[in-house]
């Protein structure tokens, strides 16, 4: 559902991270995770916000069970 990040930075520059792109060139997700995390628990001073670009479809996809179930009676 991640499709990427963007790590805005204090001094104004942003860096991007194309997750759905590392994913697809065969990256172990969990490997993604923990050097993501890693990364941006040591810029944390450097950091002023982060940007999570999400699937809307994907989301779609997962939600749309579970709100069809929940509207079933009405």
């Amino acid at each position: 559902m991640l499709l990427s990040i963007t790590v805005n930075l204090k001094d104004g520059t942003s860096v991007d991270i194309d997750i759905a792109k590392l994913l697809h060139l065969g990256a172990d997700p969990e490997h993604v995770e923990t050097l993501i995390n890693k990364k941006l628990s040591a810029l944390d001073d450097y950091i002023a916000d982060v940007d999570f670009h999400i699937s809307v479809d994907s989301v779609a996809k997962v939600v749309q069970p579970f709100t069809d179930q929940l509207l079933k009676n009405l």
